[in-house]
Parts: structure tokens; C-alpha cells; sequence
């Protein structure tokens, strides 16, 4: 059994609506435990506990929210005891732009990572195209990249990059049983 939690925090829902995607695609991989907080209810044993952890923030303004980055500094305990450290670690974001600067969010998340001692799981998936059906429309293998238009969540983010949310899900899943396997 591998446990995988996610922590993400949504401004408008659209990074909420991804996370719930992402849990999706995790949950659907046999013998995974998944978890989904956001940033303002985190159970931290949960956290401290789970083998690999998706971090999901929105990009705003080519950063991760504020209340993003107060869940980062609240880390401090975790860091300071290494309670995170050999644990695997991934990331989306989610913009209205097309770009947004989300590259600059996902090095923020895999840097946060590698302060903790994290093993950073990328998004090995090849771009489809670049329409709203397509998987990986924007081309991202760092972590997940999607866009909301800057339309509500009901409608927003398209179905490719929902369901390439819930790929990478699966895909982080399906390493974290991995890791797991490979400890014991």
C-alpha cells in the first residue's frame, strides 16, 4: 500500500477542480491511498506519513499564491526534522494564460521539494497537439501544466488538460507504489 497526498490551494476553483483530477487518476491505481487537502485544512501526520506528495498552487503573477507560499513556510517543522526527506514529490499549476509563467511556478514547487530531500516526479507525457481535447496541450514535462481561460471552473479548465490531470495522477501513483515496493 502507498499513500499519496495532495495540498493544493485554489483561488477560484480552477486549481481545485485540477487537484480533484489529479486525485482521480491517483485513486483509480490499485493500492494507493490518496489524500486531497487544501492548504487551509492540512492534516501534517497525513502529510508526514504518505510516501509521495502532489503539490498543486495556482500561478499568479509567475509565482504560487500567497496562501500557497504560507503553506510552504509552515514546512519549517517538517524540514527541520527531515520528515519529508526520500519521500517522491510532483506538481501542477494552473493559470488563465496560456502561459502565465507556470514553468517559473513548477521550479518553485521542485526546488520546495528538494529542501525537503524530495524526489521530484515528472510529467513523461508527449504533447497530443495543442487543442482543448489534447493531453499535455501545453507541452509541459516538468509537472502539470493547465489553463483556465480565465472562465469559471464549471467550464474551465478543457477536457485535455482534465484528463491529462488524471494521467498524471495515475503516473505519480503508479511510482509511488514503486517506491514503495523497492524499500521494502
Amino acid at each position: 500500500m502507498a499513500r499519496l497526498a495532495i495540498v493544493y490551494h485554489s483561488g477560484f476553483g480552477h486549481t481545485a477542480r485540477v487537484a480533484e483530477h489529479v486525485r482521480r487518476g491517483a485513486a483509480a491505481v490499485e493500492g494507493v491511498e490518496v489524500m486531497l487537502f487544501a492548504v487551509d485544512a492540512v492534516d501534517w501526520k497525513a502529510l508526514d506519513a504518505a510516501d509521495a506528495i502532489v503539490f498543486g498552487a495556482p500561478t499568479y503573477m509567475g509565482s504560487v499564491s500567497a496562501a500557497f507560499k504560507h503553506f510552504m513556510d509552515q514546512t519549517s517543522r517538517q524540514w527541520l526534522k527531515q520528515r519529508w526527506q526520500d519521500k517522491l514529490a510532483a506538481g501542477f499549476t494552473n493559470s488563465g494564460g496560456l502561459s502565465g509563467d507556470k514553468q517559473g511556478v513548477l521550479l518553485q514547487l521542485q526546488t520546495f521539494a528538494a529542501q525537503h530531500g524530495m524526489l521530484w516526479v515528472p510529467l513523461p507525457l508527449m504533447p497530443e497537439g495543442t487543442g482543448p481535447e489534447d493531453r499535455n496541450r501545453l507541452g509541459s514535462h516538468l509537472g502539470l501544466m493547465t489553463q483556465a481561460d480565465n472562465a469559471p471552473a464549471e467550464i474551465t479548465p478543457p477536457a485535455g488538460d482534465l484528463r491529462t490531470a488524471e494521467w498524471f495522477g495515475r503516473h505519480v501513483a503508479e511510482r509511488a507504489l514503486r517506491w514503495v515496493a523497492g524499500a521494502a
